[in-house]
């Protein structure tokens, strides 16, 4: 059984709950050995590292 309302929202208060709900652009960081943009703590997609250390082997060729 689901719970059953009171009262009645109106559509502006239910708009109003809904208002929070927008997507944020990712913040990006240079990376530390190629420069290129990334996402902060995860492995460059461009040169394969990490925190200055080489994880993919196969990125980086």
């Amino acid at each position: 059984m689901s719970i059953c309302p009171k009262n009645k929202s109106s559509k502006s208060r239910r708009d109003k709950r809904r208002a929070n709900w927008k997507m944020s652009a990712p913040n990006l960081v240079k990376c530390s050995k190629c420069g290129a943009l990334m996402m902060s703590h995860r492995v460059c997609k461009a040169c394969g590292s990490y925190n200055k250390k080489e994880i993919l082997a196969e990125a980086a060729e």
